[in-house]
């Protein structure tokens, strides 16, 4: 999908990598009533994701992809992100603090925007490329990181209020070692699935009554509904059998 936008129109391809790699500036400065273009005043970033982009599009022989397919430098450079994520919340609350005092419900929207606006802005990415998918909306179904970003706005908002009795650095220190052995080991075991699962499974049982239903009742449902299709037909067919018997006798 990406690589057929890159190919018919690398402008569209383009704008839409810099709204995924800028969207949480984009998507703060929104919430701030700023202005949304502002990262394009930092060139020496721009040029940085556009080098990249242009490698990994129009890279020969996809040289640059191969490269990073080596596993040890994948994990060097998701764990360097991982870093870059807490440093993107703890800005955007404290930017957050700057035009709203002690506001930590806006503190927590923009930290949370700030680090995970690749995701939230997602939908809108896609419709530069000509693509909609609302399935894929993250406030519908989060994905990992985006939870994993919320979780992190609400423990830094809570300590810049000094509601959390812990200094910056230490909760920094222990935020990004989450994140980096997180992803660290789900890149190890090929797991997509979110260690927050079993939290939220009890969560959701706790306070919303959800229930997943066990698999042997949708097997015994799936069996139960094929048993009640099999007997429809059969007595569809008993039924055309005795009407051309009777017809037979008519004639």
């Amino acid at each position: 999908g990406a690589v057929e936008v890159a190919v018919q129109s690398p402008i569209a391809c383009w704008f839409s990598a810099m709204l995924y790699c800028f969207g949480g500036s984009v998507l703060s400065s929104v919430m701030l009533a700023e202005p949304p273009v502002t990262f394009l005043a930092k060139g020496t970033n721009i040029l940085l994701a556009s080098s990249v982009w242009y490698l990994v599009f129009y890279c020969p022989q996809d040289i640059f992809c191969r490269c990073f397919n080596f596993l040890p430098l994948r994990l060097l450079v998701a764990g360097m992100k991982e870093v870059t994520r807490t440093w993107k919340i703890l800005a955007g609350v404290a930017h957050a603090n700057s035009h709203f005092k002690d506001a930590w419900l806006v503190m927590v929207a923009v930290g949370w925007a700030r680090g995970a606006g690749g995701g939230l802005i997602s939908n809108f990415e896609q419709l530069v490329r000509g693509v909609w998918k609302p399935e894929t909306n993250e406030l519908l179904k989060m994905s990992y990181p985006v939870k994993v970003t919320l979780i992190g706005a609400i423990l830094f908002t809570l300590q810049h209020s000094q509601y959390l009795p812990i200094a910056r650095h230490n909760l920094m220190f222990l935020y990004t070692i989450f994140l980096v052995v997180s992803k660290v080991t789900m890149m190890l075991t090929r797991s997509a699935a979110s260690p927050f699962a079993l939290f939220e499974a009890a969560l959701g049982r706790m306070f919303f009554r959800l229930q997943e239903t066990p698999p042997q009742v949708k097997g015994e449902g799936a069996s139960s509904s094929n048993e009640a299709s099999v007997c429809d037909r059969s007595s569809e067919q008993y039924r055309d059998s005795v009407k051309k018997k009777q017809a037979k006798k008519t004639e």
